[in-house]
């Protein structure tokens, strides 16, 4: 039987895990802390894990990796230079790990994305089936270099360089690339869409492997955005070594506690989609929908620590907001409840509503003819990155990038306030935190490429 690489996606944090196995005996590359999704996928197969790896100790997400060697009493390979506080199988460059007598692993230093970081060629009895890149070589660009610090930024790009290139050169153009991050993970420089590459097409698209180092380094290094804050806990949880999650059920919560909390000013999240939130909601809520990146934005905004309440519409929407937050180090919200905004309202707490619009809704309120039902505009608050907004933005506009909109809802200028993002996503939430501040909103649920075509003014800041 020929070697079979499985993908475990996440797509909710970008980043994929493997399992390689060749009929019997199986490695795990990079898992994600919910290890039961590939355990359960293991006995699917009827494969035992022997062996778990990491390429390096993740930034975006805490690793189910210690937990997962534990569990299947396989055996944990990480860096010989990482300091950890668990017992592993310690690698370097140039080891080899025998996972049985069809299948091996060949570890090769790749710094970079980390100082540390290795890649983990497979090999079968054909020769060098592909490489777990980690966060070195993805599809179409590599890992960013500036999460253990700005300055530290600039060498690690070169190591960078240096290491996609030694990738290219010791492997077969057909050899196929299995990157964990690129998926949408801000530990990817930039994103692709590619489903999968090899080292040819890497050779064909890749920047790194097109560019000189100089300017390969120059490049990646101008297009850097921010990254979640979450990020600065992820190294030194997997550092430390993460143990099984509790996933059981969140303590229900009653409406005069959800109203306690409200006025508290907690973090009480619906869950429910942006459309559901506008049509109705409990004041001072804020929107974070499943149905785009919560953990994401919730674990950038939301203080460290802070008391988090998770609103859904049933008991399955709100475990799976708690498996997302779990599997970056939020592990037990304070508290849950589950129906409808009536439901969760008691006889103190009120309901509301957020008006929603289009961009060619904006374009002719600020010709001074809203449809209507719509306010006119004061101010057009554009809470998208700083990269985003420097590529084009409605001329005119406030820029608060959303991360930093909680500390910063005294800096948006006085009235009502019609706030985007690219897509309408980010922007709900925003508006929920504006709403819940007591600001007048509405909410632009759109998509930023029709705003120039709806008759706006969008400009560039290349500054």
């Amino acid at each position: 039987m020929s070697l079979i690489v499985e993908v475990v996606a996440t797509s909710s944090l970008g980043d994929r895990s493997y399992l390689a196995h060749d009929g019997w005996v199986a490695v795990v590359v990079d898992p994600q802390r919910d290890v039961e999704r590939v355990v359960e996928l293991a006995g699917r197969l009827g494969v035992k894990i022997t062996h778990v790896v990491e390429t390096h100790l993740h930034n975006d997400y805490v690793s189910g990796g210690l937990a997962l060697a534990k569990l299947t009493g396989a055996v944990y390979a990480v860096a010989a230079a990482d300091d950890v506080a668990f017992e592993r199988l310690p690698v370097r460059d140039g080891d080899e790990i025998v996972v049985s007598d069809r299948m091996r692993l060949t570890v090769l230093a790749t710094p970079g994305h980390t100082f540390h970081h290795v890649s983990y060629v497979l090999h079968g009895s054909g020769g060098p089936a592909g490489v777990f890149t980690g966060g070195s070589l993805l599809f179409g660009t590599t890992g960013r270099t500036d999460l253990l610090g700005k300055q530290h930024a600039d060498v690690l790009a070169h190591h960078q360089h240096s290491s996609v290139r030694r990738l290219a050169d010791l492997l077969p153009d057909g050899a196929e690339v299995w990157p964990t991050h690129g998926f949408g993970s801000f530990c990817s420089a930039t994103q692709s869409d590619a489903p999968s590459s090899t080292i040819g097409r890497e050779k064909a698209a890749n920047s790194a492997l097109r560019l000189e180092a100089d300017d390969f380094v120059a490049q990646m290094l101008a297009g850097l955005d921010a990254y979640p804050a979450y990020y600065a806990h992820m190294g030194v949880r997997n550092a430390q070594g993460a143990e099984l999650i509790d996933l059981t059920p969140v303590r229900i919560a009653d409406p005069a506690e959800l109203r306690s909390r409200i006025d508290s000013q907690e973090w009480v999240v619906d869950l429910r989609s942006r459309k559901a939130f506008a049509h109705q909601h409990l004041v001072g809520t804020l929107s974070f929908g499943l149905d785009g990146p919560m953990s994401t934005w919730l674990g950038w905004m939301a203080p460290w620590g802070a008391p988090i309440t998770l609103l859904g519409e049933s008991a399955e929407q709100v475990a799976q907001a708690q498996r997302e937050l779990a599997r970056i180090g939020i592990d037990r919200p304070a508290a849950a409840a589950t129906g409808t905004p009536e439901q969760w309202a008691d006889e103190e707490s009120r309901l509301g509503e957020l008006a929603v619009a289009t961009f060619a809704d904006l374009a002719a309120a600020r010709a001074g003819r809203p449809p209507h039902g719509l306010p006119a505009v004061d101010v057009v608050l554009d809470v998208r990155l700083i990269g985003e907004w420097r590529q084009g933005h409605v001329d005119g506009a406030v820029h608060i990038p959303l991360p930093e909109l909680p500390r910063r809802v005294a800096d948006v200028p006085g009235g009502v306030v019609w706030v985007h993002c690219q897509s309408g996503y980010r922007a709900s939430i925003a508006a929920s935190v504006l709403a819940a501040a007591g600001r007048h909103v509405v909410h632009v649920d759109d998509g930023f490429d029709t705003a120039r075509d709806a008759g706006l003014d969008v400009v560039e800041d290349p500054a």
